[in-house]
């Protein structure tokens, strides 16, 4: 087990577990760049999911999956690097506004 992995399953160790394993299922998914960057490429990944699903209560737990996985890659971001913080923030929220 990779240590961003380890970082991933104790910051999320408190989540409800259905949570938990969506969050892991986007983290997975994001393979390119830092573990902040893979965090908020999952988050706007989960995001754009339930922009395609309007209105579909179904969608409620990926809402909160984005939720979560922002929250951890600037979490991450913070603790690797926090006077990149804002650029960071930046950065994600334009890959958020940019998804399709």
């Amino acid at each position: 087990m990779n240590d961003d992995r380890r970082w991933l399953e104790r910051h999320t160790a408190q989540a409800p577990p259905t949570l938990r394993q969506r969050v892991m299922r986007y983290a997975g998914d994001a393979d390119a760049g830092t573990l902040p960057a893979r965090l908020a490429a999952a988050g706007v990944s989960a995001l754009a999911w339930v922009e395609s699903h309007p209105g579909d209560r179904s969608a409620a737990l990926d809402l909160l999956a984005a939720d979560a996985l922002v929250t951890l890659a600037l979490l991450a971001q913070a603790q690797q690097d926090a006077t990149r913080l804002y650029a960071f923030a930046g950065t994600m929220l334009q890959s958020a506004t940019a998804a399709p």
